[in-house]
């Protein structure tokens, strides 16, 4: 039964790039003619639509069932310790070092340069 939904979504694509193969010539003829563009004939406009449908209903078909995604079940293996445990957050060099008793400033680059 897929390779049957297969085939619509295969037809449906082809038909939705004729349609739009078709509004692009249709464009064209009327620069050509010189007219002036207001809308799109009709069938080819019913083309797209259907040939849309067929395809989102072929996709959804061929994909098979869809199913739940737990958004819990990563956590329940979290203990609630580590809950607000985020690493990527931390930051080490920070200005509370200065307030260490055996701070020791290291050089920087201006004043390595004014060594020399």
């Amino acid at each position: 039964m897929a390779s049957v939904h297969k085939i619509i979504v295969i037809v449906g694509f082809i038909s939705l790039f004729h349609s739009a193969f078709s509004a692009a010539q249709h464009r064209t003829y009327l620069r050509i003619t010189s007219q002036e563009f207001t809308t799109l004939p009709l069938d080819i406009v019913i083309q797209a639509v259907v040939s849309l449908f067929a395809v989102m209903w072929g996709v959804l078909n061929v994909s098979g069932k869809l199913r739940e995604i737990p958004a819990a079940a990563e956590l329940n293996a979290v203990k609630w310790e580590t809950q607000r445990n985020l690493p990527s957050f931390y930051i080490f060099n920070h200005r509370g070092r200065a307030l260490a008793y055996n701070f020791v400033p290291t050089p920087s680059k201006g004043d390595l340069e004014n060594l020399e």
